[in-house]
């Protein structure tokens, strides 16, 4: 089963806020199981994207020095289920950046609806002395999870008709 519960960016302010996506196939693993026939989005698979959403956006702040790790999901609420076929927009902003951690406030929405919303506190690792524990490597930010960023930030690729811009 994949980790990574988005697809892309489509927005992204640095230190202020963030929105990413994930579009939910049939042919996704946790579809088969939950539940069978009725293929709903767990609830716990839309904070994680929301968690990855934000977590991104947070180690961005510091240059991706820090390891961002979840903290505490201090509310969540949902409001409705989430089914295959659907596309999911994960919004987050950070309403608190401390050098020890943060809190955002994400919104998941889906055509336009919100379906589910969370606040979710990160701490910095690094800056809470875990390093001797868990090494220098930065095993949160690793090369997929920062290339979905660097993707989102380059230009839109040209649509049929219209020349690419030069460099």
């Amino acid at each position: 089963m994949r980790w990574i519960w988005i697809d892309r960016f489509i927005e992204f302010t640095p230190r202020q806020q963030a929105t990413a996506v994930k579009n939910l196939s049939l042919a996704e693993d946790h579809f088969e199981h939950h539940f069978p026939g009725y293929p709903v989005m767990p609830a716990s698979l839309m904070l994680e994207g929301l968690a990855q959403t934000g977590g991104i956006l947070v180690g961005e702040a510091n240059d991706f020095q820090e390891k961002v790790v979840l903290a505490k999901i201090a509310k969540a609420q949902f409001h409705r289920e989430v089914l295959a076929g659907e596309t999911l927009h994960y919004h987050t902003t950070i309403i608190d950046l401390r050098p020890e951690g943060a809190t955002i406030q994400g919104r998941v929405s889906s055509a336009g609806e919100q379906v589910g919303e969370a606040e979710i506190m990160f701490i910095h690792l690094d800056r809470n002395r875990a390093g001797a524990i868990f090494g220098d490597d930065n095993f949160v930010f690793s090369g997929e999870l920062r290339k979905l960023l660097g993707l989102s930030r380059l230009p839109p690729a040209p649509t049929a008709g219209t020349a690419a811009p030069t460099p």
